[in-house]
């Protein structure tokens, strides 16, 4: 009895000890082990942004990822064959052996050739809006005008924007009249101006220009008409650093200019508005 009432209490703290001890690391387990899944950092928690409506003063969205992985590596490959082959089935099938993909793999593609202009589009948007966001595309902007980036007018960062995007086609250009071809095809149009609207309507959101009045039409409208007719210049300049394009874009601003400064009235600019959209049209060979 004497020998248990003395060994008694010691193995009851010490199971009582051990006890504890592997409650604490199982806790400690646990917690280790479910604190990453069951619980994000607020700094790391994303939310989708709604689509932008036309009087959003969102960011320019980067382009919709409407292509598979197979599609995109495919595109993107052929992208490098274009200055050679064009937006043609050539330049898709390279794209194909270079990612990997049968020759066969080209008929993922369902609008072939055009899938392939798309992709050049809404890449190139999204690139311009990676300048923007570094911030280096504006200050070279200003610098250029002798200016520092915060006296940089809303005008003068649309031209500089769409200057910009233009010169981003250097490499494509003895090809790019063939690709504005394809895109006044009539299935084409509806896609190739939903293009074209979104370039306009980022130009100007990016630029700062959130006005929300009734000129939000016609200022897009008048955007995608230069940046059109200027697409077609560009076809023809020689200068290397596209400046005959780019003393285009300064005169159709300032015409643009003189004549937004007579108008007045919701009926002028709608007016205003229409014979913008014809111009537009026949920039791209429409009969209108």
């Amino acid at each position: 009895m004497s020998y248990l009432a003395r060994t008694l209490p010691k193995r009851v703290l010490t199971s009582s000890i051990t006890q504890s001890i592997r409650q604490t690391r199982a806790l400690s387990t646990t917690t280790l082990q479910s604190t990453p899944t069951t619980r994000t950092p607020r700094t790391n928690q994303t939310h989708p942004l709604p689509h932008r409506t036309y009087h959003s003063a969102l960011h320019a969205r980067l382009p919709d990822h409407s292509y598979t992985n197979s599609q995109t590596a495919i595109l993107t490959s052929a992208l490098t064959h274009v200055p050679t082959h064009g937006f043609s089935a050539a330049a898709l099938t390279l794209g194909a052996r270079d990612a990997g993909f049968l020759d066969v793999s080209v008929q993922l593609l369902p609008r072939g050739e055009f899938d392939l202009i798309l992709f050049w589009l809404a890449s190139r948007r999204g690139l311009l809006r990676g300048k923007v966001e570094e911030g280096g595309l504006f200050r070279r902007i200003a610098a250029e005008k002798g200016k520092d980036v915060h006296e940089l007018s809303i005008e003068e960062r649309v031209r500089g924007l769409l200057l910009e995007r233009l010169r981003m086609n250097g490499e494509v250009r003895d090809v790019w009249q063939d690709a504005l071809a394809q895109m006044s095809l009539l299935a084409n149009i509806p896609l190739s101006l939903t293009e074209l609207h979104a370039l306009a309507s980022d130009i100007l959101t990016l630029s700062g220009d959130d006005a929300v009045d009734a000129t939000w039409y016609t200022r897009r409208l008048a955007v995608s008409a230069i940046y059109a007719s200027a697409e077609v210049v560009m076809t023809r300049d020689p200068t290397p650093d596209l400046v005959d394009t780019a003393a285009f874009v300064e005169r159709r601003f300032e015409d643009r200019k003189a004549l937004a400064d007579k108008i007045t009235g919701i009926g002028q600019y709608a007016g205003f508005g229409w014979n913008t959209a014809i111009g537009l049209g026949r920039s791209w060979g429409l009969k209108i």
